[in-house]
């Protein structure tokens, strides 16, 4: 396991351990009490407001609060000074441990926790992760990835980050290396509501200086993540090569940094407000209430003033929760649904989505999905890589039960030059144009599943039943319904 450092760890089941170093002087008792008062104040700041309002809107039922707990010393001094606020305001608290598997201690690190939620009576989750490498993206930022989705999720009102005014410093640092805009610059926010449980960071306006001495002063175990000590890490190499050279040259850092970043919070916001006003009469939710863009007004906008579509655009992507892509790549993709050809497909791949144009509106959507082939053998849903399918039984609609009895059905993605016949005294119709006129999109019409009875085209969803399979009068039928995953 990795090192454990403790000061004087309490046994909160009776008695007290071993103290591992001496009792404080009177001079560090009031650094203690110090610091203890700027721990209550800032965890009081953040939550009070919170519990207050979910109390009266939840019918007096207490708020649920998560701390994300790594074990390190940052959020076990989170998890101690829950402990004790807990009995002062309308909160239930737990803990939730992701263990990424990713370092050879990290059992270790998940029983440390466990053991510490016991000794003070805080009830603790462990969830286990599997780490998706994506090329190009280091471990430790899919591990991050990993470890906010897990905390997404969790069953909570409220979840609660240890991260403190060194760490909003490192990374206004990082973003400004990074080149980033003011989004970007205004690092991570204290209290973030979108979607999911509340976010909060009750430490961030507190230097690591102050947790630190909390945690020794106040007898908190924690434990030393290996490799929190790799200068290779970026993040790293700035905690311990240049904070420190900041901090005697510039005393007032990190606060001064963490104002930097309040700075371009309020700036990032009103440039929000801006797209939002611009987005008044351009922005409008589609069939699935996902947000479209009207194209004709941002050509209008990108002609009129170039900075405020750029701006308009990249609320939008957000809007459609996407990350923000560089400002390179943001210029090139306004470029380009500024200036295709009405009738141009247009396909800007990015964060694994789509921006597309279909009726004079930018739409964001699914990339194609892959070729694949599915047999069907009666199942009411059949799970197909980007939905799901479902064959509801009908009585002279829909497809014939038996017809499906007497082959082999498939289902498959779209192949192009398909045809349908809707009356056998009528002639074939091309799939191409009956999807057309449907109004269906064009990246809509590649996902769609075509059922086959043998090799001959049986059905479409939302289009028809060929007639050599459809059930007639009081026939047992199968009716199709589509579900898209994700975006349509």
């Amino acid at each position: 396991m990795a090192s454990t450092r403790s000061s004087r760890r309490v046994d909160r089941a009776g008695g007290s351990g071993p103290p591992d170093i001496p009792a404080p002087d009177s001079g560090t008792a009031a650094s203690s009490a110090s610091a203890g008062d700027a721990v209550a104040a800032a965890l009081h700041a953040a939550l009070t407001p919170l519990a207050a309002a979910h109390h009266a809107a939840a019918g007096g039922q207490p708020l649920r609060v998560v701390i994300a707990l790594s074990g390190g010393r940052d959020s076990m001094a989170l998890l101690d000074a829950f402990a004790r606020l807990a009995r002062e305001l309308p909160i239930v608290v737990s803990a939730l441990h992701v263990h990424h598997g990713l370092s050879p201690n990290a059992d270790a690190w998940a029983a440390f926790c466990a053991a510490e939620c016991e000794n003070r009576a805080i009830a603790l989750a462990i969830r286990r992760v599997r780490i998706e490498r994506v090329p190009g993206e280091s471990p430790e930022a899919a591990a991050r990835a990993a470890r906010y989705a897990a905390l997404s999720s969790a069953d909570a009102d409220v979840v609660a980050l240890a991260h403190h005014a060194d760490d909003q410093a490192e990374t206004l640092l990082l973003q400004l290396l990074r080149g980033a805009g003011p989004l970007g610059l205004a690092a991570m926010p204290t209290v973030r509501v979108a979607g999911g449980p509340a976010v909060i960071r009750p430490f961030l306006a507190l230097p690591r200086a102050a947790i630190e001495t909390y945690a020794r002063q106040c007898g908190v175990a924690w434990i030393d993540d290996e490799s929190n000590a790799d200068r290779g890490i970026r993040r790293n190499y700035l905690r311990h090569e240049i904070a420190p050279r900041l901090a005697t040259a510039f005393p007032g850092y990190p606060a001064t940094l963490v104002r930097a970043a309040a700075h371009n919070a309020e700036a990032a916001g009103l440039l929000d407000e801006l797209a939002a006003l611009d987005a008044e009469k351009m922005v409008a939710g589609d069939a699935s209430g996902a947000p479209t863009l009207d194209r004709a007004a941002l050509i209008a906008l990108a002609q009129r003033a170039p900075p405020r579509a750029r701006n308009l655009l990249r609320w939008f992507i957000r809007r459609n929760a996407l990350p923000l892509p560089s400002t390179a790549r943001l210029a090139a993709m306004l470029d380009q649904l500024v200036r295709a050809a009405p009738d141009a497909r247009v396909r800007l791949s990015h964060a694994g989505a789509e921006l597309g144009i279909f009726r004079g509106r930018i739409v964001v959507h699914a990339p194609p999905v892959a070729r694949f082939a599915m047999a069907w053998s009666g199942e009411q849903a059949l799970a197909l890589p980007h939905g799901v399918l479902e064959f509801t039984p009908a009585r002279g609609e829909g497809l014939a039960v038996s017809a499906l009895a007497a082959t082999a059905v498939t289902v498959r993605r779209r192949e192009g030059g398909e045809r349908i016949r809707f009356a056998a005294d009528r002639p074939s119709r091309a799939l191409k144009r009956l999807l057309h006129d449907a109004g269906i999109a064009p990246w809509q019409r590649d996902s769609l599943p075509f059922v086959y009875c043998d090799d001959a085209l049986a059905a479409v969803p939302g289009i028809g039943v060929d007639a050599a399979f459809r059930a007639a009068g009081d026939a047992a039928g199968i009716v199709l319904h589509w579900h898209p995953a994700g975006r349509a």
